[in-house]
């Protein structure tokens, strides 16, 4: 089968609206998407590509974001191999944890291995916010915790704190196609203990929860900071990311106001980790 490859570029860039983007993107049919440093590419099959519907799309945007694209057929190909040849290959996070995709045959032994379907590319541990998430989880003792991962994209770090030894795990995302992307990847991990919803904060009511995972947009952050702060057990614990070096004050003032003690935070290519404590 043929495919249509859609290089995008957005100005300027984030990766919570390349997230956006592909996800409406996804409504129209696309199936597989690559993250690159000023955008993604986006892949549908040849025969279901309408370039009106989007056109419409992107046009319908937010003014304030600009969106370069060009448009690329790509002949029927061993996909697995392309794959693995040029895109997603396997990752090691801090020496002990590694992320491959189902076709990998050649990857270093690990303590945790993590299974991820490369469509759903978003969150294979790649981008600095989920890998300097993965490392703070890798340093935390998760045995007989209750965790919730916001924002879970392909649920790869809701995975690891099951792997680790959690009691269960919550995974939300606002959007379908991670919903089903953790779903998948949960099975193909032989994980059996994470729950899956579509939704927003407003899902968590008064549940409460020992480590809390937001690797989410800076103002849906800093919306949700005081739900945060309201569901987590005495001696809980937020890590958060998905927001720049600059936004990092906004963020602290936030949690302080809503009672979350500062843990420190780490920086990777202005990208921030930020770790808090009820």
């Amino acid at each position: 089968m043929d495919y249509v490859k859609i290089s995008v570029t957005t100005t300027p860039v984030r990766e919570w609206y390349s997230d956006l983007l592909a996800s409406e993107m996804g409504s129209i049919g696309f199936e597989s998407f690559v993250e690159n440093e000023k955008g993604f590419e986006a892949y549908i099959q040849e025969p279901q590509f309408d370039e009106a519907k989007l056109a419409e799309l992107f046009a319908a945007q937010p003014e304030d974001v600009q969106i370069d694209w060009e448009k690329e057929l790509i002949k029927d190909q061993n996909w697995n191999e392309e794959w693995e040849k040029n895109y997603f290959k396997p990752l090691v996070i801090a020496g002990s944890c590694l992320v491959r995709a189902p076709f990998h045959t050649d990857y270093p032994r690990c303590t945790y291995e993590i299974v991820i379907e490369p469509n759903m590319a978003f969150g294979t541990g790649n981008h600095e916010t989920t890998s300097m998430m993965l490392e703070a989880l890798l340093k935390e003792d998760i045995t007989g915790k209750i965790v919730l991962d916001m924002g879970c994209g392909t649920g790869i770090l809701g995975i690891l704190a099951s792997m680790k030894g959690a009691a269960k795990v919550t995974a939300i995302d606002i959007d379908e196609w991670p919903v089903k992307g953790t779903l998948e990847n949960a099975a193909l991990n032989g994980v059996m203990n994470i729950e899956v919803e579509q939704g927003d904060a407003s899902l968590l009511g008064n549940k409460k929860y020992d480590i809390i995972l937001a690797n989410i947009h800076k103002n849906v952050l800093i919306e949700d900071l005081p739900v945060y702060s309201n569901i987590l057990n005495p001696k809980g614990k937020l890590f958060m990311s998905g927001f720049y070096t600059e936004d990092l004050e906004a963020i602290s003032s936030k949690a302080s106001s809503v009672g979350l003690n500062s843990l420190g935070h780490h920086e990777k290519n202005k990208w921030v980790m930020a770790a808090f404590q009820i």
